[in-house]
């Protein structure tokens, strides 16, 4: 069998132009108060104000929409912890696909209540006990149904690299720039886009404590897995391993990646509602993390990190808030 072809600058490009008349072309925002802060210049490409309140709608409707009609019709399914499933569940509905995505028991619930809204089937499973991809190649293949995995496909890593070609025109000066990290189809997506634009600038990944996969894996050169048993409250960056595609695209384009804490996280979740005035989840805000906590230098240079998603239960949201007071 052929090995999956990675994608490239073309790719990335080409998916632009699809998403054009769909997709919310996201604003990079400033804080004089973060920059007065850090002594540098922080941008935050507000990624958790695109369709669905995530990155993930742009990858999943590249993808979907080079189907051809009758592949259309057999419908897709995914699984998710909640973004993709969003993105999906949106895509297809304005594709008029049939959609059925494998979801978490346990995951939050304005996820699962937007991924409904949009038309989709929910099939639960448990997060700890079974295997997602093979529940949903069952259905797949029940159905005969397209299967659309949530990163490590090249249409899908294509569509998020088009953030960074947003991002390479939003500014002309950029030394690097940090993104949440899951499987990897985001950041990869992004480092390919701005390889051309922005050569000079560094892309890093961000994972959650004690899931640095991605980090582990590009140490030990070849793809590892998290613990099973570790816990974080970024549910959406709780993939097991680096994807197939991603880690190849990640050991030729990363700078390396970034671990944060839950209660970094939170601050940075904290940080974002008051001095941005925008709503993030908390892997939305892992790269936002990231730079409050110093674990990169932003001193007399621009720096940008990506706010990938704002779907975050209010509950945890107002948590997260109460447990870090910040003054202005």
């Amino acid at each position: 069998m052929a090995e999956p072809r990675l994608p490239d600058a073309e790719d990335v490009a080409a998916a632009a132009v699809r998403l054009a008349p769909h997709a919310v072309r996201t604003p990079l925002l400033g804080s004089p108060a973060l920059d007065a802060a850090l002594g540098g210049r922080l941008l935050v490409k507000a990624e958790c104000l695109q369709r669905t309140g995530s990155f993930k709608f742009r990858g999943a409707y590249n993808a979907l929409a080079q189907l051809d009609p009758e592949a259309r019709g057999r419908g897709v399914v995914a699984y998710s912890s909640g973004n993709h499933a969003q993105g999906v569940a949106a895509a297809a509905a304005l594709l008029r696909m049939r959609a059925t995505i494998v979801m978490p028991s346990d995951a939050p619930a304005v996820k699962v209540a937007n991924t409904r809204f949009h038309g989709a089937e929910i099939v639960f499973y448990d997060r700890h006990g079974e295997d997602r991809e093979a529940i949903a190649r069952a259905i797949a293949a029940e159905h005969g149904a397209h299967l659309l995995p949530p990163y490590d496909d090249a249409r899908v890593i294509a569509g998020q690299g088009t953030i960074g070609l947003e991002l390479a025109s939003q500014t002309e000066a950029l030394d690097a720039v940090l993104v949440p990290c899951s499987g990897g189809g985001l950041v990869t997506g992004i480092a390919l886009a701005l390889a051309k634009a922005h050569p000079g600038a560094k892309i890093y990944a961000v994972e959650p404590e004690g899931l640095d996969d991605m980090a582990r894996s590009l140490a030990a050169g070849r793809r590892v897995a998290n613990d099973p048993t570790r816990r974080s409250i970024c549910d959406a960056l709780l993939a097991p391993t680096p994807g197939v595609l991603t880690f190849a695209l990640a050991q030729r384009l990363l700078a390396g990646s970034i671990s944060v804490t839950d209660a970094e996280v939170e601050r940075a979740v904290a940080v974002a509602f008051l001095h941005l005035k925008l709503v993030a989840e908390p892997s939305g805000a892992a790269a936002l993390a990231a730079v409050l906590a110093d674990k990169i230098p932003v001193r007399n240079r621009t720096v940008a990190v990506v706010l990938s998603g704002g779907n975050v239960d209010g509950a945890a949201f107002a948590a997260a808030l109460a447990r870090n007071p910040i003054s202005p």
